[in-house]
């Protein structure tokens, strides 16, 4: 038997979730079982956890995006007992059961070893959201960013992505614009190490001009909306836009061509459901050197299974500051 964070949908379509004790044999097919020790709180988890966003495909559900452990049992040879693991993305926690538990079974193309100097629990701290967060900045250095270049524009800065964004980029030496909505969390985001807090409605009004001053060298992207169609314009010749969310709507309001055929902007998609293992592997690489853990653990919370449906209506409504772990054993 083991402890789950089990989603329900009645009759009448609601769902509800509640904390159950399960048999093993519940658990979906796979190669590996996991004795899950830590998972965190995204806000496809906030979906998956109420309403399921149209995310959730069968129920009852297990949810948790992500998770790190130690392999329980494998009949794949790249994987034994006792070695430590992380899982994010692959629709985990979606269509699969996912880490909201104390056990979890997957395929094992969906994991990644856990990098040496990481333990299970920083891989969480991390997350779903550290991990968007270095694909993110991997993808602006593999398009010329460097440190020197000029501020780096990071919006939604105080949400999982762009708390762990800012870090890095300021631990390898960049000058870092944090945007936020939330006044409060100025001296949060400094700590972390910005440089400059950027207020959002500064940037929240639709214009209809072409192009705007030139001012950001580089860009991570959380909220999309009217935001990004104003970074578009302010972005310097040839630079890029690691576009990671979409907290402010999904279209990109008041854009034009402009800026991509004008000065040669970047726009660039970060997916972390799909992405390849040797990129994978790569990208936890990093983060186990470039992510300084004091920082890490300055932007932590903990909490354990029943916290979470608590915790999921609260992330949905932007009410969540910095990473969620979550001890699935406490």
């Amino acid at each position: 038997m083991f402890k789950a964070l089990v989603v329900e949908k009645d009759e009448d379509g609601k769902t509800h979730a509640s904390v159950q004790e399960l048999d093993e044999s519940r658990l979906p097919e796979g190669e590996v079982t996991v004795a899950v020790e830590y998972s965190t709180l995204n806000y496809k988890d906030g979906l998956c956890i109420g309403p399921g966003g149209g995310l959730v495909r069968h129920y009852p559900h297990v949810p948790g995006i992500d998770f790190a452990g130690t392999v329980e049992a494998s009949s794949d040879p790249r994987y034994k007992p006792g070695d430590k693991v992380v899982l994010t993305g692959w629709r985990v926690g979606e269509t699969h059961w996912g880490g909201y538990a104390q056990k979890a079974r997957v395929r094992a193309d969906w994991l990644v070893p856990l990098p040496e100097g990481l333990t299970t629990r920083q891989a969480m701290a991390v997350g779903t959201a550290g991990f968007t967060a270095m694909l993110a900045v991997m993808a602006l250095e593999d398009h010329g960013l460097k440190p020197g270049d000029g501020p780096v524009l990071v919006t939604g800065a105080a949400g999982g992505v762009g708390s762990v964004a800012t870090a890095i980029l300021a631990h390898l030496g960049h000058e870092v614009a944090a945007l936020t909505g939330r006044p409060e969390t100025e001296d949060y985001l400094r700590d972390l190490g910005a440089s400059r807090i950027v207020p959002r409605e500064e940037l929240a009004e639709v214009t209809r001009k072409a192009l705007e001053s030139e001012t950001w060298a580089g860009c991570v992207d959380a909220v999309a909306g009217a935001i990004l169609g104003r970074v578009l314009k302010q972005m310097k010749y040839g630079t890029s836009v690691a576009a990671v969310g979409l907290a402010g709507g999904a279209a990109i309001e008041g854009a034009l061509i402009t800026p991509f055929i004008l000065r040669g902007v970047n726009l660039l998609g970060i997916d972390s459901v799909m992405q390849p293992l040797e990129n994978r592997q790569r990208a936890w690489k990093r983060i186990a050197t470039d992510l300084p853990m004091d920082k890490l653990e300055a932007m932590v919370r903990e909490a354990t299974l029943a916290d979470l449906p608590e915790l999921g209506r609260a992330i949905l409504k932007g009410q969540v500051k910095g990473r969620v772990v979550v001890d699935v054993n406490a």
